[in-house]
């Protein structure tokens, strides 16, 4: 007999704290962390939607309630996408 998984695994993606200082993401058993100083979109953002993250495709995050899209990469290193976080002040 072979057994068949229930379900869709939600251990790959999860926001496992939020801080005065930004978010801590849970990809995969890698934990990013996203300061407010980098993140700006999260700063006054409710805790129900920085919780509701989407993965439509592996590397790549969907907060649909504050529409921020995010990569792998831009969340390891912000310093190569100056441009996105300066947007927020604008």
């Amino acid at each position: 007999m072979k057994l068949q998984p229930l379900g869709t695994d939600t251990s790959l993606l999860e926001v496992t704290n939020i801080s005065p200082h930004g978010v801590w993401l849970l990809v995969a058993e890698e934990g990013l962390f996203l300061p407010f100083e980098e993140f700006p979109w999260f700063k006054e953002a409710k805790v129900a939607a920085i919780l509701n993250v989407e993965c439509p495709q592996p590397g790549h995050f969907y907060w649909p309630d504050i529409d921020v899209d995010l990569t792998l990469e831009s969340i390891r290193h912000p310093e190569r996408y100056p441009v996105s976080a300066k947007m927020m002040d604008s």
